[in-house]
């Protein structure tokens, strides 16, 4: 990628771009260089201690992650963008995670895939760059791609790198997605966001599988978004009773985040929930057969889990549910299932409950 407008103001067109971001549906829009030694540091180390788990892709893409100009040849800039998704007519997390027959999704896989989403405006942001300024080079990125979006975010001003590992913004709290659009277009970069955690650790106090090992180290092969979502063999069974009815991703760490007192409902209507995912009991879920999970997760991001991994989810979920006679015969319909891996989830919750099966 070669930039050809040397007599451009590049400060001017910074500042526009931030503003068609913001008309195209962005709370931000933040830009940085490429220069991610620390961050490069800090993955390698998280690399070697095994955190990452079973996500071998993580490994695979060597340096490209935390090299941009390795991933796209030519990039010198990267436009960070960030989007709010908490679902405020959605019922409430709270109380959904203190009642053991409801199921809890994680408030962004309520609504529409977020992928199609931010990458959909991040092309049409292109797009506007191009009307004004002619043909440039770009590639967008939407958790698509060996990509370090957090670091990019922090070093962009979007916000810091919570000790949770997700980014916290001091004026809009951590409910939000993340987007990039590489360029070699030479923009004005923004300052980095300054941490604000200070000595609170609420979010390691809450974790239910004491995932944060350490303040801004996560160990993925604990945590419940890990275990629910990316995992796709069976879920250590020392962690099993500790998802509780968490059947897809975990937001524990997030919800008790003093900063999310700031935190906005979206205007998304993408991003409000679909299909009563937010009002779902286990059992009923539990019933889905393949079919209906795929009409039901049509255009969502729970689809890429699959219906095996959905599957056992719930199993262990309700397993974790006070013993009652409609749970046990959920349970006992599914115990002769085609997946192995949704049998001997089943086989494990049923006993639980102390049912004795063949």
């Amino acid at each position: 990628m070669t930039a050809k407008h040397d007599s451009m103001d590049y400060a001017q067109l910074s500042q526009q771009i931030k503003a068609w971001g913001c008309e195209l549906g962005f709370q931000q829009v933040g830009i940085t260089d490429i220069d991610l030694q620390v961050h490069e540091q800090h993955l390698h180390q998280w690399l070697q201690q095994g955190y990452h788990g079973d996500m071998d892709y993580m490994q695979r893409h060597g340096s490209k992650r935390s090299r941009p100009q390795e991933l796209v040849s030519g990039t010198i800039r990267v436009i960070s963008v960030r989007m709010d998704y908490w679902p405020g007519d959605a019922a409430d997390a709270d109380a959904i995670l203190e009642d053991p027959a409801s199921a809890y999704i994680s408030r962004y896989a309520l609504g529409r895939d977020y992928h199609k989403v931010l990458r959909s405006r991040l092309k049409k942001l292109a797009q506007r760059i191009e009307q004004s300024i002619g043909t440039f080079a770009f590639r967008v990125f939407v958790d698509s791609a060996p990509v370090l979006e957090k670091a990019l975010a922090e070093k962009s001003g979007i916000g810091w790198i919570g000790k949770h590992t997700n980014v916290i913004n001091d004026k809009a709290g951590s409910w939000f997605f993340l987007g990039e659009l590489y360029t070699d277009i030479p923009l004005v970069v923004d300052s980095p966001a300054q941490n604000h955690c200070g000595t609170c650790q609420t979010c390691i106090d809450i974790c239910p599988t004491q995932a944060i090992i350490a303040p801004y180290t996560l160990d993925a092969r604990r945590c419940i978004s890990y275990l629910t979502i990316e995992l796709r063999d069976a879920i250590p069974v020392e962690l099993r009773p500790l998802l509780g009815n968490r059947i897809y991703g975990c937001d524990d760490c997030q919800i008790v985040c003093p900063w999310n007192r700031f935190a906005r409902p979206t205007a998304e209507s993408d991003f409000f929930p679909r299909q009563q995912l937010d009002t779902a009991t286990l059992i009923e879920l539990f019933s889905w057969d393949e079919q209906t999970f795929l009409q039901r997760t049509e255009g969502s991001a729970i689809r890429r889990i699959g219906y095996p991994c959905w599957m056992r989810n719930i199993a262990v979920a309700l397993g974790n549910s006070p013993t009652s006679r409609d749970v046990i015969c959920a349970l006992l319909q599914k115990r002769r299932h085609d997946s192995e891996l949704v049998r001997e989830h089943t086989l494990w919750a049923l006993q639980q409950h102390n049912v004795v099966t063949e």
